[in-house]
């Protein structure tokens, strides 16, 4: 059963400061917002105690969510406390509406805990969140939504106008993700089971392949706890980006930029 990463969300306190950085640095424009009174059949974050803004990348989508009140309060507060600071915080993947249901027994035969459920649904979609004690690494979504054969398809956590924001002049798309972890092996064997993938061995860490890239599970190199540590993202200029990303006071190493604690790996 194919897996689409359509979707990275980060949690973040700095949420005017980020999406400055994304439209200047990377490009990007918002194609939805929260700012923290939108319910939930709008797609809205307000219920989990939450804002955000969605930005497109080619038929993907970079998302950040900032608590509406600093503290343990909301589910992104106390992840933030937990990762000791602003990082990754979720992977959003779309599924066929055929393998959804599959996707749901499975879990459920497992003992699996799923969360959110109707309070993130619609009539022409239908999305679970599987809870983060029973699947570690990072918050996980499962959606389908109608159109589902189109690359570019709706895609019900944003306005169907979301085209219009689209900007691949800068950055393409999003090609992987890493999670980092004390245990890699131990941790991708359980995404591997949970969602009914394999783990490939020819790569050099223990990796999930989607349809738009692998998720790698790699050993912590930051110091950070376990957790969403980085994305891939195909660049046109990948020199030109860095530069830029420099040039604005973004934390930068090697081919990699730092935005709101979630690493940009820079690929061509």
């Amino acid at each position: 059963m194919d897996l689409r990463l359509r979707q990275v969300a980060m949690v973040g306190d700095e949420y005017d400061f980020t999406e400055r950085a994304l439209r200047e640095v990377f490009g990007l424009d918002v194609a939805y917002r929260d700012p923290g009174t939108r319910p939930g059949r709008e797609a809205g974050v307000s219920v989990f105690g939450l804002k955000n803004f969605v930005m497109p990348i080619g038929n993907q989508f970079l998302e950040l969510v900032t608590p509406l009140r600093p503290g343990p309060e909301s589910a992104g507060g106390r992840y933030i406390a937990r990762r000791q600071g602003a990082g990754g915080y979720m992977l959003l993947f779309q599924v066929s509406r055929s393998d959804y249901e599959t996707h749901r027994e499975h879990l459920e035969k497992q003992g699996v805990r799923l969360v959110a459920g109707g309070e993130i649904s619609e009539s022409d979609s239908d999305a679970l969140h599987i809870h983060p004690k029973d699947l570690p690494g990072c918050l996980v979504e499962l959606r389908w939504c109608e159109n589902e054969d189109a690359p570019d398809g709706d895609w019900w956590p944003v306005e169907r106008d979301w085209k219009d924001h689209r900007n691949t002049e800068i950055i393409e798309a999003i090609v992987g993700a890493e999670i980092q972890t004390p245990e890699p092996g131990r941790l991708a064997a359980r995404w591997a089971d949970l969602l009914q993938q394999a783990i490939e061995l020819e790569y050099e860490d223990p990796t999930i392949l989607t349809a738009d890239g692998p998720v790698r599970f790699v050993a912590p190199s930051d110091g950070r706890p376990e957790g969403l540590g980085g994305i891939d993202i195909k660049a046109s200029d990948p020199v030109s980006l860095l530069k830029s990303a420099q040039d604005f006071g973004l934390p930068c190493e090697g081919d990699t930029i730092e935005v709101c604690g979630l690493r940009f790996n820079v690929v061509s």
